[in-house]
């Protein structure tokens, strides 16, 4: 990524920030103009020009990347469409025209990978899976269905979710363990499927057959939620605001009532 002048991460186009809210500072997505918190949107950068002489467009999915960014909100299939369509590059070209041009001089070209869609989406798994890894070596990750039922049927898990081979029979047992301890029986709270097979999970766990995943502590729950959230949004496979549902911290019953009329 690019290092240019005295940029920060925080300095992006002022136009995106559209205020704040309970969930920090908010953005603008570039190609439907909607605002969200910046948490919610897949941020994207540029890197420093190359042997072409081009600035390559790349996700920046920890923002963390120094320079002006780009946020997007839209689903996979969305964005492939206007990438399709030109629109997109239209879109970055607004978003990343002016700074280009101080940065590297005027008519810098912008370049977006065919395969940009792909890299984000990678890139969302990584930092998904990177955040369970986390909570695993701090052992705050409950892997194994005996373990988790335990903790479930004692009203100590925050957070339940099943790789999306799992078997129907195993999953439904945890999700009624995990009803009875938060005693939300009758409420339909069940599980988050991921969209992750065992293999991949196990693989990021650096586990033999990870099929179910827990969280007791409610804190690293929240932490898991976020990426969680931005990756089946960006797969379309769940509304971005409904996110929080499918990755349930509450403890008593109504708040496990409303997290099951919105989880898979």
């Amino acid at each position: 990524m690019r290092n240019p002048h005295n940029d920060r991460v925080s300095s992006d186009n002022s136009a995106n920030v559209t205020g704040t809210s309970g969930e920090g500072p908010e953005r603008t997505c570039v190609l439907s103009g909607e605002a969200a918190p910046r948490d919610a949107l897949i941020r994207l950068a540029v890197s420093p020009p190359g042997p072409d002489g081009a600035c390559v467009v790349l996700p920046d999915v920890h923002a963390r990347a120094p320079g002006r960014g780009a946020w997007i909100g839209v689903s996979r299939e969305a964005l492939e469409k206007a990438q399709a369509k030109g629109k997109l590059k239209g879109a970055l070209l607004r978003a990343f025209g002016k700074s280009l041009a101080k940065d590297y001089g005027d008519g810098t070209p912008l370049t977006i990978p065919d395969d940009l869609a792909e890299r984000i989406d990678t890139a969302l798994v990584r930092a998904f899976t990177d955040r369970l890894g986390l909570e695993t070596k701090s052992g705050r990750l409950l892997v194994g269905s005996d373990r988790i039922a335990e903790n479930a049927r004692n009203g100590k898990v925050r957070w339940l979710a099943h790789a999306a081979d799992a078997a129907e029979d195993g999953s439904r047992k945890l999700d009624q363990a995990w009803r009875v301890g938060s005693d939300a029986e009758g409420s339909g709270l069940r599980g988050t499927v991921l969209p992750l097979d065992r293999a991949t999970l196990s693989v990021a766990l650096g586990r033999d057959n990870v099929v179910h995943l827990a969280l007791a502590d409610g804190k690293a729950a929240e932490r898991v939620a976020a990426p969680l959230r931005r990756l089946l949004h960006f797969r379309g496979l769940a509304e971005t605001a409904s996110a929080d549902a499918a990755t349930n911290t509450g403890t008593d019953a109504a708040q496990a009532v409303a997290a099951a009329a919105t989880t898979n």
